[in-house]
């Protein structure tokens, strides 16, 4: 199993965390940012892996930082 923290760097919104297993790949989470500008800007940027290689999302809990 490996685990990839891919949001919520320097703050707490943004949560991402891919999780593969053999070949599954699992999101946990998929948040959006807010708070300062700079971080909002980050919502618009390119997903840091192919949206079509995601087996399945997973969601902790339906805030905007964990569900947008």
């Amino acid at each position: 199993m490996q685990i990839q923290f891919l949001g919520a760097a320097d703050t707490v919104a943004g949560s991402r965390h891919l999780v593969t297993l053999s070949e599954q790949r699992i999101l946990l989470d998929c948040g959006m940012f807010q708070g300062y500008k700079v971080l909002r800007e980050r919502n618009w940027a390119s997903p840091p892996m192919p949206p079509q290689e995601i087996d399945a999302v997973v969601l902790s809990h339906a805030h905007l930082d964990q569900s947008g």
